[in-house]
């Protein structure tokens, strides 16, 4: 066998040994191992590929004691996870004994393996999506032609739908660039070790290269040594965009419109933009300090330049493509007559996007700027480019304007100059406070003590009239002034780089005038529509009072044009209710919402606020569209994308194909054969169920005061606030209260420990108001109401990667005696939930039906666990005054572990 490092064969092990390079055990059949079907031979093969070249770097870089020590830890693990007891705290005690430099690269390890493992799963989903990817529009018209929708139907929708997946950051984003870059390298080199005619030359070095690649990851620093700005988090969405959706987006709209030509006969408009990426990174400053009116007008600019520069590729491209000179009068008069006109077009439009690039990039640089003519609006290049298309068919030469002059016409309409559309979102008390200072400054009163029908009048009155209301020399503090200074700067920002203005923690009408009024007299000239932000309990149930009030003003109604956009929040309400009371609750809320704007002939846009948890509203997008009330999406749909989750679905090409197509033919789908409105039964159920589970979570997260200590004691929590892991503080006011945490790493810290109590508890007690009586009823809702399924199976799913023996080993090592009792409760409830879920479910053991996920928890446990009891050692160690060197080593930890369940918060 050659050196480890050098060229040579790979030694090929099973699929559990992937990092024994010395093991006896070695597969020479040709079929898979036992709980392998045929179809998963690839990803085996690249995992074991993958881990052997991690373990020859291990022993090349850091020697055989090492390897030795990894195999030894991730054999005992193996033992313990099948149930020797003995071996789990054999591999504690051994733990114990490590220094703290063989626990750092221990770590490394096992994060390491993981990270590759989550990359050779990844590129299987794509080798399969690929596989499929053909005829997947044509396949969900022909269902609806089954259904009896009519081609006219699925023609009308698909070029009035408006799908706009927005960009988050995220405060728990641990993966440094640097690191997703060679992680992308490496996804590209298993996909050219794909090439079915590859030759062996070509395929060793392809080794080779995955050999340097891996080898690189190892020297890395993995570690974020300063916590990332706003501006560091807006530059990694821009390269997501740039390098993958910009790329994909295209070819998603050309699929959709070759099916529609197919079935319904007609085409996707040219000015459809069915998708559209937009963003809240360098927008949101709801409880980020680091986001200031600066940052925001940077992140416009550097989407803009980010624009300016693709089109200018573009652009150049066409330049050498359109060389033929027949045209119609039109472009030959704007070509000037040129010989080959279409060229000259270009070259003008080249010329004129690289003018653009220089003033935006001397603009973000603080150089002098030279006034040259440049691109002011999309019509600037989307006219010239049109006219092009428009005479190459009328001259015969139709099928050259199909190509890459077609996709630039959809890239212009779906991402416009700006490339995505900045959200900005702030939080409700914020805006009544500037509107107190005002009030207070001009001897009116003090707004914040008035009540709501009180601002609800002298917010329309001061909107219904003319008079300037702030001051000159207004006195304001520091957060006031910033608010005002936020709406200043939108006014300098162009108004097609701006999307929506949210408004978190929203709650009443005056929550939404008090914008409208401090846009207008900042003098925002063209105002951001207003999206409140709905995300308790109770502001949730209220929501479409909240609305009915506000169209009651027929100011509001004109200035909006019957149209409102609501955005309603996942993340919080689960944090508020407990998962299972808060998926009821938003469900009734957007059915109240929808049946409302019915009623009031408005034109309602849902916005859903979800993560990637489950806790956090996350469950396949298709399963999630799917489950939405029966008329709440008609062809629109806003839905949020965080942080994590953004490099999941759109960091590689053929990925961000499958995000996009399914979103769009699960909009297409849900408009025109929507799911069926539950029965007055399922509602009874419902509602008592969610009322029974949020009185059992409350009870615990929010009216225990012991629980706030177990969760501290039990969980990474306090240690994850002073990693560099989001520019975003992880609460959102000082303090220990729950209610103050954001949810991100609130959910962050429980999935560490694999107890990922906020997706479960409260459940159980639940279902049991129903399933104690009748089980048979629940099955039956299962079965015939997808919202009930999909809210199941996202729960079975959270049990399936729950592990309560591992959440022990935290108690047991790092909670004091007397809370150790709310571990045993909680561990108690588990059990509970487990069992009615599956009962309902009618499955023997979570995710019975889908056999790969299973398997894949499966296979990552034994590299899982030592993370987990790594991090339970290095937290003992930092609480017990050990904060030296072993800082690091936590780090890695969490990511290791955020990579072992593919999610942090």
């Amino acid at each position: 066998m050659p050196a480890p490092g050098t060229g040579g064969p790979i030694v090929t092990v099973r699929y559990d040994n992937e990092f024994d390079l010395s093991s006896p055990q070695y597969d020479t059949s040709p079929l898979p191992p036992i709980g392998l079907s045929q179809d998963e031979t690839p990803i085996r093969d690249d995992v074991r590929l993958l881990g052997n070249i991690l373990g020859e770097t291990l022993i090349s870089q850091e020697g055989q004691a090492l390897f030795d020590l990894v195999e030894r830890v991730r054999g005992i693990a193996k033992s313990a996870r099948l149930g020797n007891e003995y071996d789990g705290e054999t591999l504690s005690d051994l733990l114990t004994e490590l220094s703290a430099d063989q626990l750092f690269h221990l770590a490394r390890a096992f994060s390491h393996f993981l990270s590759l493992a989550n990359i050779a799963e990844q590129h299987h989903q794509t080798r399969v999506n690929r596989a499929a990817r053909g005829g997947i529009f044509s396949r969900v018209m022909t269902g609806l032609f089954d259904q009896g929708v009519s081609a006219h139907s699925i023609a009308e929708v698909a070029n009035r739908m408006q799908i706009s997946l927005v960009l988050t950051a995220h405060p728990t984003e641990i993966t440094r660039r640097t690191m997703t870059q060679k992680y992308h390298r490496i996804a590209n080199l298993l996909k050219q070790k794909d090439t079915p005619d590859i030759t062996d030359v070509e395929h060793e070095d392809i080794l080779a290269d995955l050999r340097r690649e891996v080898l690189s990851i190892w020297e890395t620093d993995e570690i974020r040594r300063q916590r990332p700005t706003p501006i560091d988090e807006v530059h990694s969405g821009l390269v997501v965009v740039e390098q993958s959706i910009w790329k994909i987006l295209p070819e998603v709209l050309r699929e959709l419109d070759g099916a529609l030509l197919q079935h319904a006969g007609k085409r996707l408009a040219l000015d459809a933009a069915p998708l559209r990426i937009d963003s809240w990174i360098g927008g949101d400053r709801d409880g980020n300090p680091n986001v200031k009116p600066e940052v925001t007008y940077k992140a416009c600019l550097m989407a803009r330049l980010t624009a300016a520069d693709l089109y200018w590729q573009e652009v150049n491209e066409l330049r050498r493509e359109l060389s033929m000179n027949r045209a119609n009068v039109r472009v030959r008069e704007r070509a000037g007559n040129a010989h080959e006109p279409y060229r000259e077009i270009m070259r003008q439009l080249g010329d004129r996007l690289a003018a653009t690039r220089r003033r935006l990039d001397a603009e973000l640089n603080n150089w002098p700027q030279e006034d040259e003519p440049g691109i002011d609006s999309i019509n600037d290049v989307l006219a010239p480019i049109q006219d092009c298309y428009q005479s190459l068919h009328e001259c015969g030469i139709g099928d050259v304007a199909e190509g890459r002059l077609l996709d630039l016409i959809r890239r212009l309409n779906c991402f416009g100059l700006g490339l995505v559309r900045l959200d900005i979102r702030q939080e409700a008390s914020r805006h009544s406070d500037a509107l107190d200072t005002i009030t207070e400054y001009l001897g009116i009163g003090s707004y914040t003590d008035w009540d709501e029908p009180a601002r609800q009048r002298f917010l329309v009155e001061e909107l219904e009239g003319r008079r300037p209301l702030i001051p000159a020399d207004l006195a304001a503090s520091s957060e006031v002034q910033e608010v005002l200074n936020t709406f200043k700067t939108i006014r300098n920002i162009p108004a097609d780089c701006l999307g929506a203005y949210v408004i978190s923690m929203a709650s009443q009408p005056s929550d939404v005038l008090a914008v409208e009024l401090l846009q207008r007299e900042c003098g925002v000239r063209q105002p951001l529509r207003v999206v409140p932000l709905f995300e308790r309990v109770e502001h949730l149930s209220a929501a479409a009072d909240t609305i009915a009030t506000l169209f009651d003003h027929d100011w509001y109604r004109r200035r909006t044009n019957s149209r409102q956009e609501v955005m309603i929040g996942y993340s919080d309400s689960a944090k508020d209710a407990g998962q299972f009371a808060a998926a009821w609750g938003l469900y009734q809320a957007q059915e109240q919402l929808t049946a409302m704007a019915a009623r009031k002939d408005i034109e309602l846009t849902l916005f859903h606020g979800r993560g990637g948890t489950v806790a956090r509203g996350g469950v396949p997008a298709m399963d999630a569209i799917r489950s939405l009330p029966p008329g709440s999406v008609d062809g629109r749909l806003r839905v949020t994308e965080q942080g994590e989750v953004v490099q999941a679905k759109f960091g590689l090409p053929d990925i961000a194909y499958e995000t996009l197509s399914i979103y769009a033919r699960s909009v297409l789908e849900t408009t025109l054969a929507p799911p069926p409105s539950p029965r007055p039964e399922w509602r009874e159920a419902m509602n008592r169920m969610s009322a029974v589970s949020m009185q059992t979570y409350r009870q615990l997260v929010h009216e225990d005061s012991g629980f706030v200590d177990y969760f501290s004691a039990s969980t990474p929590e306090d240690e994850l606030g002073t990693l560099n892991i989001g520019s975003r503080p992880a609460r959102r006011k000082p303090g220990r209260d729950i209610t103050h945490l954001r949810a991100i790493p609130w959910i962050f810290a429980w999935t560490q420990t694999r107890l990922m109590l906020p997706a479960w508890l409260g459940t159980g007690y639940g279902l049991r108001v129903i399933s104690d009586d009748d089980i048979s009823a629940l099955q039956r809702m299962r079965r015939d109401w997808p919202f009930f399924a999909a809210t199941l199976d996202a729960i079975e799913m959270v049990l399936a990667k729950t592990d309560t023996n591992v959440a022990t080993r935290y108690d047991q090592r790092l909670v004091p005696e007397k809370l150790r009792p709310y571990g045993e409760e909680l561990r108690s409830r588990y059990a509970r939930v487990y069992n009615v879920v599956l009962r309902v479910t009618e499955h023997s053991s979570p995710l019975e039906h889908e056999p790969v996920t299973q398997r894949s928890i499966r296979v990552r446990n034994p590299y899982t666990d030592p993370l987990n009891l790594l991090q339970v050692e290095l937290l003992a160690r930092i609480r017990s005054g050990d904060n030296g060197s072993i800082q690091d080593a936590l780090l890695v930890t969490v990511n290791g572990i955020a990579a072992g369940m593919r999610n942090t918060g």
